[in-house]
């Protein structure tokens, strides 16, 4: 298998890893990821279309940024993401950032809507996901299609420079080095929207992690918080 194969083959499971957790239910979300400073491999709409669940490497194309085929027949009948400019925002503003995940999970939708902030409300729960809302959470607050340069670079200027930005009734952007730590981040954010929507149900109040707390919470390393994770989402596929 090609390095080329491999990362389409990657991002086709994490595809089906943000459906196996309802994050992307339908035919809704994509995922890319930077391939050379103007061509991204990205999950497109093809003629056997059935849903990011039953993705596959050959929904994974190779494109230029404005959409165009990174090579003769690159894109054979697919058809790049409307929200193509979404991921291209991302990656010409982060040098940092190689992999953008966008998907709807309904219950992060709900919670934003329900004027809920994705704050620390978890500790050793989840640790790299109380350590990312700790840093913040921010949403931007038009519910549109983010098919154009301008709307783009709106989310990017509310993202600023967080993981994770929230799309008012629309979703979520998740910005990693890599898919897997991408995909995972948008798997913590859901966690804690689900958590502080039943908080919220059963009368609770939703309070942040104390300072001492969070200042407990060890780094387990990468190797645990992506590798480890990881091999557990793609487990739960074959479940």
């Amino acid at each position: 298998m090609s390095a080329m194969d491999a990362e389409r083959d990657l991002i086709a499971t994490a595809c089906r890893v943000l459906a196996g957790r309802g994050l992307a239910d339908g035919i809704l979300g994509h995922i890319s990821l930077r391939m050379s400073e103007d061509t991204l491999l990205v999950r497109c709409r093809g003629p056997r279309e059935r849903g990011l669940a039953w993705t596959e490497p050959d929904d994974i194309r190779l494109v230029h940024f404005d959409g165009s085929e990174a090579a003769d027949g690159a894109l054979n009948g697919y058809q790049v993401p409307n929200e193509l400019p979404l991921h291209v925002a991302v990656l010409r503003s982060r040098p940092d950032v190689a992999a953008v995940v966008h998907a709807h999970p309904a219950q992060v939708v709900a919670a934003d809507l329900a004027g809920i902030p994705i704050r620390p409300i978890v500790g050793a729960f989840d640790i790299p996901g109380a350590k990312l809302a700790a840093g913040g959470v921010p949403v931007y607050p038009r519910g549109v299609l983010i098919r154009n340069r301008s709307l783009a670079d709106e989310m990017v200027d509310a993202m600023q420079s967080r993981p994770v930005v929230l799309l008012r009734g629309h979703g979520l952007t998740s910005a990693a080095t890599t898919v897997q730590q991408a995909v995972l981040q948008a798997v913590s954010v859901d966690g804690i929207a689900r958590l502080s929507l039943q908080i919220r149900a059963a009368g609770g109040v939703l309070a942040d992690l104390s300072a001492a707390d969070m200042a407990e919470l060890p780094d387990l390393g990468s190797g645990f918080n992506t590798g480890v994770a990881w091999q557990h989402e793609v487990a739960r596929l074959g479940s």
